[in-house]
């Protein structure tokens, strides 16, 4: 049986990474591999109810302590229950999002102290790193205006200087991790961009 392999899509507001996990997802069931496709927070009955309390603008009053915890609650839930028994049949997890958003998010973008926010990634992942995080790149401008056209959720509403802060808590993990976080430009066509994730996997495939 394959190895199971765990990749997760990163990137601020925007940048394309719903699309392109759906694109990346076909190209690897076209290698014959079984794709399991989550998202974060969410993919459990649990994670999607703390999805809901997480997004709804109606909850502006939510500290960032807060915040922190119930993202670590979604994911401990989904890494137990979903993909930690992918990864042991051998299944390609593709997932948009995991603990890097928090670090980007909530260290980046919210200023939490980043030791704290990074003991908490390791309590919420159950100690479970991914093979390979691709970050979409894109000006944040461009990423925010494409996602707040039809309205904004309560982290889009924190404004644009939010996801420049976000964008550069990636880009320092990228420094950091080089060899599990790969940037990729996401900039321009969508096939494009889908062929340079599928070159940045290609050592793991």
């Amino acid at each position: 049986m394959a190895r199971g392999i765990f990749i997760t899509l990163e990137g601020a507001d925007g940048c394309g990474k719903s699309t392109q996990a759906e694109l990346l997802a076909e190209v690897l069931l076209a290698r014959g591999r079984e794709v399991v496709r989550l998202r974060e927070p969410g993919g459990t009955p649990i994670s999607e109810k703390i999805r809901a309390l997480l997004l709804d603008s109606a909850n502006a009053e939510m500290v960032p302590e807060a915040e922190l915890l119930l993202y670590e609650a979604s994911r401990a839930q989904l890494t137990r229950q979903v993909i930690e028994p992918a990864l042991e049949r051998g299944a390609v997890v593709l997932c948009d999002r995991y603990y890097d958003s928090t670090y980007a998010y909530q260290a980046g973008g919210r200023g939490l102290d980043e030791t704290i926010v990074r003991q908490s990634n390791v309590l919420g992942s159950c100690g479970r790193v991914p093979d390979r995080t691709l970050v979409l790149d894109l000006d944040p401008a461009i990423g925010y205006a494409r996602a707040t056209a039809g309205g904004a959720d309560r982290m889009e509403a924190e404004g644009l200087a939010f996801q420049e802060r976000v964008r550069a808590a990636y880009l320092r993990l990228a420094d950091e991790e080089p060899a599990r976080v790969r940037v990729v430009d996401a900039a321009g066509e969508k096939d494009a961009v889908t062929a340079r994730l599928a070159s940045a996997l290609e050592d793991l495939l």
